[in-house]
C-alpha cells in the first residue's frame, strides 16, 4: 500500500495582472508566471525544481506555502485542502509547512535580535517566556551557531551565518515540509557545501521532507530524490535525479545539463553539447504550442501547432515533448498504450534518437 503524499499539486497557476489607466484602472494582459503545475512529494523526500532565472520556481514555491495566492488550481497538504484556506484555517498549516528564503540578509528584520528572529513563529505559536529562550538557544546549536549570540543582530553575521539563522527560524516550530529558495545561490562554494550538509543532517534527524528550488543543477542533483525541470511557467521535465543525469528526455534539460562544467578544461572543451540560445520569450504572450520551440534546435512545424503534454515513460520519467530524446520506439509505443498518456492514436510517433550519456545527440553541436 502506497503512503498516502505529503503535499498534492494539481493544475496550479498564478496570473499576475497587468493594469493601466489613469482613471480607471483595467487589466490589459496577464503575466502567466506559473501554469498548470502539477506535483507531489512523499514525507521525507526532497523534490528539486530547477530552471532558468524567470521560469516561475520562485512564484510556485510562494503559492504553495500561500505568501502568494494561487489563480487556479488546488494545493493539499496531508490531504486537506489549503487553497483557498482563510487565515484562520492556515495557522496549524503554517507550523507544518515553513519557508527559507534565497537572501539570507533581507529575509531578517535587521532591527531585531537573533534571539528575537528565531523566537517569533514559537511566541506565534502561544509558547511563552523562558521555554523560548531555551528553544532559541537549542536551535542555535543545532544549526551550528553559538548559542550565546542571542542578542546579536544579524549584521554582526556573515551570509553563511545568516542563513544559518533562517533555517533556525524555519524548524523553530517543527514543520514536516520546507521550502528552499536557492538557500546556497547567494553563498561562497565553501559555504555552500557546509548549508547543505547541515540540510542532509536535518532531514535525518527530523524526517523532514524539502522542496529545494534552484538554477545550479550539480547543487540539486546531490540533494534530491527526485527533479522536475520547469521552463517558462511549466514543467517540462521530471523523474529521479540519477535518471534525469543520464537519461534527460527534453531538449531544453539536456541544455541544462550541458551548461554545468567539468573541472577538466580538455574533457570539457571536447565534449559535445546541445547549446539553448536566445533569451526566454514574453510570459505575458507565449508562444503557440511548445513553449520551448523558439529556442529548440530540433523544433518543427507540430512544435509551433500543438501543446505537447506530460507523458509518461519508463522508470518514472515524464517529459513534454515532441521530439524525446534518449527514448526508444518502444518505449513511445509504450507510453502511448499507456492509459495516462495523452498521445493519440493518430498522432505520428517522433523518431528516436541517439543515447545521450552526458548531453550529447546526433543534433548537438560540437564546441570547444
Amino acid at each position: 500500500m502506497t503512503a498516502a503524499p505529503l503535499l498534492e499539486v494539481e493544475h496550479l497557476q498564478l496570473y499576475f495582472p497587468i493594469r493601466r489607466g489613469v482613471i480607471v484602472d483595467r487589466t490589459i494582459g496577464h503575466v502567466h508566471a506559473v501554469d498548470d503545475v502539477s506535483l507531489s512529494l512523499g514525507e521525507g523526500e526532497t523534490l528539486g525544481i530547477v530552471g532558468e532565472s524567470g521560469c516561475g520556481k520562485t512564484t510556485l514555491s510562494r503559492a504553495i506555502v500561500r505568501l502568494l495566492e494561487p489563480t487556479g488550481g488546488a494545493i493539499r497538504f496531508r490531504g486537506r485542502e489549503i487553497t483557498r484556506a482563510g487565515r484562520r484555517e492556515l495557522a496549524p498549516v503554517r507550523r507544518e509547512l515553513q519557508m527559507v528564503f534565497q537572501d539570507p540578509q533581507a529575509s531578517l528584520n535587521p532591527r531585531k535580535r537573533v534571539g528575537q528572529i528565531v523566537g517569533a513563529p514559537l511566541v506565534l505559536h502561544g509558547v511563552k517566556g523562558a521555554a523560548v529562550e531555551r528553544r532559541v538557544r537549542e536551535l542555535l546549536g543545532r544549526v551550528g551557531l553559538n548559542p550565546e549570540h542571542v542578542n546579536r543582530f544579524p549584521h554582526e553575521f556573515s551570509g553563511g551565518q545568516r542563513q544559518r539563522i533562517g533555517i533556525a527560524r524555519a524548524l523553530a516550530v517543527e514543520p514536516k515540509l520546507m521550502m528552499l529558495d536557492e538557500p546556497v545561490s547567494a553563498l561562497d562554494v565553501s559555504i555552500q557545501a557546509q548549508v547543505i550538509n547541515l540540510l542532509d543532517d536535518l532531514q535525518d534527524e527530523f524526517g523532514l521532507a524539502y522542496v529545494f528550488v534552484a538554477h545550479d543543477l550539480s547543487v540539486v542533483r546531490h540533494v534530491s530524490d527526485r527533479i522536475a525541470v520547469m521552463y517558462l511557467g511549466k514543467i517540462v521535465e521530471s523523474s529521479p535525479a540519477e535518471e534525469l543525469y543520464t537519461k534527460p528526455i527534453h531538449p531544453y534539460t539536456v541544455g541544462l545539463l550541458g551548461a554545468i562544467p567539468i573541472p577538466d578544461p580538455r574533457q570539457n572543451r571536447a565534449r559535445r553539447r546541445l547549446v539553448v540560445a536566445g533569451e526566454p520569450p514574453n510570459p505575458i504572450e507565449p508562444p503557440s504550442g511548445c513553449r520551448f520551440r523558439t529556442r529548440c534546435p530540433r523544433a518543427t512545424d507540430v512544435c509551433a501547432a500543438v501543446e505537447p503534454q506530460l507523458t509518461e515513460y519508463a522508470g518514472g520519467h515524464v517529459a513534454a515533448c515532441h521530439h524525446p530524446l534518449n527514448v526508444t520506439d518502444a518505449e513511445i509505443a509504450a507510453a502511448r498504450r499507456s492509459p495516462l498518456s495523452p498521445l493519440s492514436s493518430g498522432d505520428q510517433l517522433p523518431q528516436p534518437h541517439a543515447s545521450l550519456p552526458g548531453g550529447d545527440a546526433a543534433e548537438v553541436a560540437a564546441e570547444g
